[in-house]
C-alpha cells in the first residue's frame, strides 16, 4: 500500500482498515465528544465496523447474508485495537522510548 491511495480491497484488510480507523477517530473524536459521552475505544469499534462493512459491500459481498455483519462485527474489535496501537505508537514512538531506557540504564 506504499505510495498508494486506499482501495476497497485495502480497506477490507487489517492494515488499511486500521489506518483509516485511526485517522477518522483522531480527526473526529473531539467533535463526537461534544455530542455524545462515548469512550474512544467504543467509538473506534463503530468506525471500524462501518469501514469494514462498506469495504466488503463495495467489493461484492452479499448484503443479505447475516454472516457478513457478524464477521465484520468481530473483526471491528481487532481493527479498533490495531488503530489504538497506532495511536499509542504515535504518542510514544519506539525511538524515543528506546533512547529513554538507555539513558536510564546508563544514568
Amino acid at each position: 500500500m506504499e505510495n498508494q491511495f486506499f482501495t476497497w480491497e485495502a480497506l477490507s484488510a487489517m492494515g488499511g482498515a486500521s489506518l483509516l480507523t485511526f485517522f477518522i477517530v483522531q480527526y473526529t473524536k473531539n467533535q463526537v465528544d461534544r455530542w455524545l459521552r462515548m469512550p474512544t475505544d467504543i467509538y473506534a469499534v463503530i468506525v471500524a465496523y462501518a469501514i469494514l462493512l462498506a469495504s466488503q459491500l463495495a467489493i461484492g459481498a452479499n448484503g443479505s447474508d447475516w454472516r457478513l455483519y457478524m464477521l465484520n462485527f468481530a473483526n471491528s474489535f481487532l481493527v479498533a485495537a490495531a488503530a489504538g496501537h497506532l495511536q499509542n505508537k504515535s504518542i510514544h514512538p519506539p525511538e524515543l522510548s528506546e533512547s529513554k531506557e538507555k539513558g536510564e540504564r546508563n544514568g
